[in-house]
């Protein structure tokens, strides 16, 4: 055959007819072409084992190519139903029926001479024929192919199909595969803080149509499926670099996100830390991004390193309030507080900036009423009922030192009412 025969490969967009072989070539090496019409006695024939002392040696020496083997040889014969294929010393190999019909696209396009890659189905059916598959072929090859990505840590740039309440949905070479939510990158990462899995999907469903660079981390050709991951294959690498840092160190980074429960830092390439919502400052913070913006460059502190994971302060780097109000305030003092949030347990009421007391919903029996007498924005007198500076702690009941003195009072004449009339009701 000559140099310039092509090989007719898997992919139909990439077969190439090949200009035929000079006819006398031609004549040695291959069949005509059978045109529809013509019977099957044109088919080619199967070769006859060679006779003789030798002969029958060398025949005896062969191993025949078993089924899932993965054969090429060249093109003999095209019919309008089947392609014969030379594989010498072994046979003739078919291509036909419903494997046919499965490559029929690509079958189409080749030419007498074409190399074709096929895998075996049948060692000899009972014409005598190999029976050949293309398409299963070209699954083995792609499976091939995926195997030596994950070993390459090979990427690619592809778009994402579909989204579902644990990932992402791509496609490679025909191939489904997924890409579990845990292996996105941080910047993609559904930063729903509650965990909610609808609004997890919603958020996956944002990179619907977008491109992004992954690698294959497993592939199951028993299960046709591939794993994706969008996280840097050499997780060692990221491991060497977390190990960089220590709790107590104070870095520069660079703001890359701002969401409702925090804030994300770029300490360096390829590694990210969280400055969680509690962190910001110590004062009651509701909108993370009123106090950076992203693209910014602040000063943080590491507080924490768990699982390859870095948790950053800001708060930290500024004095802590509390100490200073440990020696100011104490148990029974009277102060004035401004109602800052409503929360399921009652209201909030700072007394300084970073300083805040729990003024507790039974102060006033039901929540609609505690709104009713204590409106945010507004200061009011209160009196500390705990106070735990180290461990930021502090209730404050409603009122004066004497109007909280009369209420307690008043409870516990009520109280003591109660247990009198109890105890004669058992008389």
């Amino acid at each position: 055959m000559s140099e310039d025969k092509t090989t007719a490969v898997l992919d139909e967009d990439t077969v190439e007819e090949t200009p035929a072989e000079p006819e006398a070539e031609a004549e040695e090496k291959t069949t005509p072409v059978v045109e529809e019409n013509d019977s099957s006695e044109d088919e080619p024939k199967k070769k006859k084992k060679a006779e003789g002392p030798m002969a029958q040696l060398f025949n005896d020496s062969l191993t025949p190519p078993a089924r899932g083997v993965l054969v090429e040889g060249p093109v003999l014969a095209v019919d309008k139903s089947r392609v014969y294929i030379d594989l010498f010393p072994y046979g003739t190999g078919i291509i036909y029926g419903r494997e046919f019909l499965n490559a029929k696209d690509i079958l189409r396009k080749v030419a007498l001479g074409d190399n074709i890659s096929a895998k075996v189905v049948e060692e000899e059916n009972t014409d005598g024929y190999i029976e050949l598959s293309l398409k299963e072929a070209r699954q083995a090859l792609l499976w091939s192919e995926a195997e030596q990505a994950i070993n390459n840590k090979t990427t690619y740039e592809l778009p994402v199909k579909d989204a579902n309440k644990g990932g992402l949905i791509f496609e490679w070479q025909s191939i489904q595969g997924f890409l579990p939510a845990s292996q996105l990158k941080s910047e993609n990462y559904p930063r729903v803080e509650d965990g909610d899995k609808d609004r997890i999907l919603d958020e996956l469903k944002k990179l619907i149509g977008t491109k992004l660079s992954v690698s294959i981390i497993a592939a199951s050709p028993k299960e046709g499926k591939l794993i994706f991951s969008e996280k840097d294959p050499d997780q060692k690498e990221k491991a060497e670099l977390v190990d960089k840092y220590q709790v107590g160190d104070v870095v520069e980074g660079e703001v890359t996100g701002v969401v409702e429960f925090g804030i994300f830092i770029k300490l360096e390439e390829n590694l990210e830390g969280l400055v969680h919502i509690s962190e910001i400052d110590w004062g009651l913070v509701e909108n993370p991004s009123a106090f950076v913006t992203v693209g910014e460059k602040i000063d943080v502190k590491v507080i924490d390193i768990k699982d390859g994971k870095v948790s950053l302060s800001i708060k930290a780097l500024k004095e802590n309030p509390w100490e200073a109000a440990g020696k100011k305030y104490n148990k029974g003092d009277e102060v004035v507080g401004v109602v800052i949030k409503y929360n399921k347990h009652g209201a909030l009421a700072s007394i300084e900036e970073g300083v805040s007391g729990l003024v507790h919903v039974s102060e006033f029996g039901s929540e609609e009423r505690l709104r009713s007498e204590i409106e945010l924005g507004k200061s009011y007198s209160f009196t500390i009922t705990l106070f735990e500076p180290k461990d930021q702690r502090m209730t404050l009941a409603f009122g004066t030192k004497e109007e909280v003195a009369k209420r307690e009072e008043a409870r516990e004449a009520a109280k003591k009412e109660l247990r009198t009339s109890a105890e004669e009701s058992k008389e």
